[in-house]
Parts: C-alpha cells; structure tokens; sequence
C-alpha cells in the first residue's frame, strides 16, 4: 500500500477515474447495442435519432479521454455504415 500522502492522493484520483471511466464506456455500448438492435429490426425511424445519441456520447467520451479520437471515429463511421445500409435497404429502388 501506498505510504506517502502524495501517493495516496494519486491512488484515490486514479480510483475515481476508472469507476467514471468504466461509467462511460458502459454508456457507449449500450448506445451502441441500441443502434445495432435497432439496424436488426429494419427500424429506421428510430435507428437515425438513436445513432446521433450515441455519435454524441462517444464523441463526449473523447473530451474526456476516455477514448482516442481515431478509435471514437471507427466506430462512429461503423454504426453510420449500419444504419446507411438500412436506409438503402428501405427506400424503393429507383
């Protein structure tokens, strides 16, 4: 265990990033499961608003740095691709 106050001030900081840390990556996968359960069911209407939350909190997490920019930007750029093939597949050809 940790002997100098410093120390132990770092320890406390470092177990109170990790359970807000742990908070918001669990936020952005239920988004996340949200939008793909949304995809699976063909429900358009509901996939659009629903993948701006979670743009918006995965985007929020990168502020906070709890994700890199490159790593928040891949699965953005994933979840748009779900929904945008579904926009395809629902609108009448033509």
């Amino acid at each position: 265990m940790a002997q100098h106050k410093s120390a132990i001030k770092a320890h406390k900081q470092s177990v109170k990033r990790v359970l807000r840390n742990k908070a918001t990556k669990s936020k952005i996968k239920t988004f996340t499961k949200k939008v793909e359960e949304l995809v699976k069911l063909n429900d358009l209407a509901n996939a659009a608003p629903a993948l701006r939350i979670a743009e918006s909190t995965i985007m929020k997490a990168v502020t906070k740095k709890v994700l890199k920019l490159n790593t928040a930007s891949r699965k953005v750029s994933r979840l748009a691709h779900k929904v945008k093939s579904l926009e395809k597949s629902v609108a009448p050809a033509g």
